[in-house]
């Protein structure tokens, strides 16, 4: 992701009283060098560590840190700054910090803000390795994580205190890169045009496990990147954004509810409960077309040279879906090794599809990357959208989903309104 996604962005950077504050200042600088607006909130116990001047004047802003400051709060500035926000990111997070958040207390203003922003949370977290990996922490950690809290680290290595271990804050550069590659939208918070405002989408992502045995599956090699990253470009879009996830190692993009399942069959009875209420239907999951017939209750032991698996078909979720009545507007994905279009353009006219989104995986393309690029088809066109990040992509895709989903919707009400 270039500087550009950075551009224009207006980022909260909160931080936390820690060693690793002195770093917050190059961040600063970073994030304001490639045309972020950055505003400053520190803890009362951050000042302990770094100067508040210093990041006054990399950023051109004051520092806030004051939850009853009469100035700003006399016009509730707090509510006006979360929703100034297009992301919070807090650096260096603390053990303490991230207890806080995870109790949902806003018992000062950084704590306050990570609650009543609508924005994506990050944290960056950094403290004594110990301190990491505590249950404590550990279960801290999993609770924001399951609130849509993203984090960025930490990293493995020497610690101020002399221990070496996990828990030390990424590096700024690091930091910036990731916040650089986060689906957000591509207009500053306030002046975003919404797409898809109200409209119900259910998304599927990731790869589905069918067991052979209690440790052996078949699998594919999706990492679920793509669907995610299209769940959070329709959020962004207003839509009320539903998603089914395979196993996979993603935070819950803001906003999205979410529902993670493991076997096609699983995914297949959790899409169709959640069919009826949705608008549109985004199939991105890499589901498994084959299980085992009978999957061994022991782990099976080596013995012949060869082993044979029976295997059964897996429902076709998209062609279920796409084959029901009332239906969705249905969108598919197709990976594939030669002939693009020819293939994609196949399976869209086989199950009846009004789109379908085709993306080229030889040579380990598309696969577990941070960029893709996708050939989308529709009857009587077709739009080539070139390689780049899967947020970008996604924010892209969603776009030409509501263009064909408006323009269906307005023909199918001129036909009513004919009869």
């Amino acid at each position: 992701m270039t500087e550009e996604h950075l551009r224009g962005r207006r980022i909260l950077l909160g931080i936390c009283a820690g060693i690793a504050a002195y770093k917050t200042a190059e961040l600063a600088r970073l994030l304001a060098q490639q045309g972020a607006a950055v505003q400053v909130v520190m803890t009362r116990s951050a000042h302990q560590f770094i100067g508040a001047l210093t990041l006054q004047a990399i950023t051109g802003r004051p520092v806030r840190d004051d939850l009853f400051d009469p100035v700003h709060e006399a016009a509730m500035g707090h509510i006006e700054l979360a929703r100034w926000a297009d992301l919070v990111v807090v650096a260096p997070a603390t053990a303490d910090f991230m207890a806080r958040a995870a109790c949902g207390l806003a018992d000062d203003l950084l704590t306050t803000l990570c609650l009543a922003s609508p924005a994506p949370l990050f944290m960056a977290p950094a403290m004594n390795q110990a301190m990491w990996q505590h249950p404590a922490t550990v279960e801290n950690v999993a609770r924001l994580g399951a609130r849509g809290t993203q984090f960025l680290g930490p990293a493995v290595g020497p610690q101020a205190c002399g221990d070496v271990g996990p828990g030390r804050m990424l590096e700024p550069a690091q930091i910036c890169a990731a916040l650089a590659a986060q689906p957000i939208p591509d207009r500053p918070a306030g002046e975003v045009v919404q797409r898809l405002p109200g409209r119900r989408v259910l998304v599927t992502a990731g790869p589905t496990r069918e067991p052979i045995d209690p440790v052996r599956f078949i699998a594919n090699r999706s990492s679920g990147k793509m669907g995610f990253a299209i769940a959070a470009a329709a959020a962004a879009h207003g839509a009320r954004v539903t998603l089914i996830a395979g196993p996979v190692a993603l935070p819950s993009p803001v906003g999205v509810e979410r529902h993670d399942v493991e076997t096609a069959r699983e995914m297949h009875d959790r899409v169709m409960a959640e069919i009826p209420a949705c608008d549109i239907f985004i199939a991105c999951a890499a589901v498994a077309d084959y299980r085992p017939v009978e999957a061994s209750a022991q782990k099976m032991k080596k013995g012949a040279s060869h082993l044979a698996l029976d295997l059964a078909r897996n429902p076709d979720i998209l062609a279920d879906v796409a084959g029901g009545s009332p239906r969705p507007f249905c969108i598919g994905f197709a990976a594939e090794t030669q002939d693009l279009a020819g293939y994609a353009e196949q399976k869209r006219r086989a199950k009846a599809l009004d789109m379908i989104a085709a993306n080229d995986v030889s040579a380990s393309q598309g696969f577990d990357r941070e960029d893709n690029a996708l050939l989308v088809l529709w009857e009587g066109g077709q739009v080539s959208l070139p390689r780049q990040s899967k947020s970008r992509l996604a924010h892209r895709l969603v776009e030409l989903i509501a263009d064909r989903f408006d323009a269906q919707t307005a023909a199918e009400d001129s036909r009513s309104a004919s009869r």
